[in-house]
């Protein structure tokens, strides 16, 4: 009696130890909703518009005084101070040349109006002949040749004026030419010219309203014409962001896409639309050495300015750019789509029973996929199915605590 006791009790516990059990899932269902296709990237904010304030000629800059934030406004705020430098003015023997061509001009000019004088004297005394020469020829007392002989004469005495009052003006030019090798900036006439009464300070002003954005030079120095100094914009009225998509991403993205701005540090998203895709791509290369083609894609933001009043120049920010959206679409959970024959499947849980259902998929932004043909609303499936799971399987509702 004990012996068949225990032998049903070892039985029992092996049928319990064996017995085929349903195997835990996690489910959830295919619903209808909104849906979006995104592409995701960094992006660095930037003023759309910024100034490069460079130095106006050679010379030595002040110290910059200003700060990067400051305001200000255009035409009116002072925002670096140069001495200009003239090296043909400190030069003692360029000057000295210079003071000697002048007085050479001059001097040529004195001899171009003599010479203006002579022939104008000339001239005087063709004409006088040529009247006695006309009268005689009109009494028959001279003859025709010597009549043009006489115009001739009156004719070159002519000529000779016009070439004195040419020279003259070429003297002129000459004397110009040579007084302009001596026009300093310590020249008072020069600074009251250019409407500087210091003429040893020139004033560079701001060429927009808006901040400072960066200084590349701030301290004393010697600076060749066209030299960066700072860097000015808006940017509480023209900020934008640009994002540089590797070039199978800018392919799908059109001017005027919705841009969603996240993870800038604000409390809510900021909106704005694709407004530029620039049409060359760039070489660049991943953390991880991987060359790649990057196209920039300008973003303009929309919205009031109050909402992004923290984000400033060359900021980090996450774009997402929605290139296909739908205000009803069938989803199903990315997580439970698996490969069946090639095409798309699912395991859908029906009387709990794991039924393989194949599916007809749409967009798929990595979270969700638009489900064409296959299931419906309200249809629940597996997530993250298992090699367990199979066609025809007992299964059961996961809980979590």
């Amino acid at each position: 009696m004990l012996t068949l006791i225990t032998g049903l009790l070892i039985a029992g516990a092996l049928a319990a130890a064996f017995w085929p059990r349903p195997v835990m899932v996690d489910l959830d269902a295919v619903t209808r909703g909104p849906m979006m296709v995104t592409i995701d990237e960094e992006g660095r904010t930037r003023v759309a518009e910024a100034y490069i304030v460079s130095t106006p000629v050679a010379g030595r800059l002040q110290r910059v005084e200003v700060d990067p934030g400051d305001p200000v406004i255009r035409g009116e705020t002072v925002v670096a101070h140069m001495l200009p430098t003239n090296p043909a003015a400190l030069d003692v023997r360029t000057r000295e040349q210079a003071l000697a061509a002048v007085q050479a001009a001059e001097a040529a000019l004195r001899v171009a109006r003599a010479d203006l004088n002579a022939a104008l004297a000339n001239r005087d005394l063709a004409q006088a002949e040529l009247e006695r020469a006309e009268t005689l020829a009109d009494r028959q007392f001279t003859s025709p040749a010597a009549l043009d002989r006489a115009r001739q004469g009156y004719r070159v005495s002519e000529a000779q004026v016009e070439t004195a009052e040419a020279a003259i003006s070429m003297r002129e030019a000459n004397l110009a030419n040579s007084r302009a090798q001596l026009i300093g900036f310590d020249d008072p006439g020069l600074a009251t010219a250019i409407g500087n009464p210091r003429s040893d300070d020139i004033p560079l002003y701001a060429p927009t309203d808006g901040r400072i954005l960066r200084i590349m030079q701030q301290s004393e120095t010697t600076l060749p014409a066209g030299a960066p100094i700072m860097e000015i914009g808006d940017i509480e009225g023209a900020l934008e962001v640009v994002v540089e998509l590797i070039s199978s991403d800018a392919v799908q993205v059109e001017v005027g896409n919705q841009v969603i701005i996240e993870d800038w540090g604000g409390p809510t998203a900021l909106h704005g639309t694709v407004s530029r895709i620039d049409p060359l791509a760039i070489t660049k290369f991943s953390a991880l050495g991987v060359e790649e083609q990057r196209v920039p894609v300008t973003v303009e933001l929309s919205g009031p300015a109050d909402e992004r009043k923290a984000l400033g120049h060359g900021y980090r920010v996450v774009a997402r750019i929605v290139v296909w959206k739908q205000e009803d679409a069938l989803r199903v959970p990315a997580s439970a789509l698996f490969r069946s024959g090639g095409d798309w499947a699912v395991f859908r849980a029906q009387d709990g029973t794991a039924r393989v259902t194949p599916v007809e998929i749409g967009r798929n932004n990595g979270v969700q996929a638009e489900v064409l043909a296959g299931l419906e609303a309200g249809d629940l499936v597996i997530l993250y199915p298992s090699t367990a799971v199979t066609d025809g399987a007992a299964i059961a509702r996961r809980v979590v605590n």
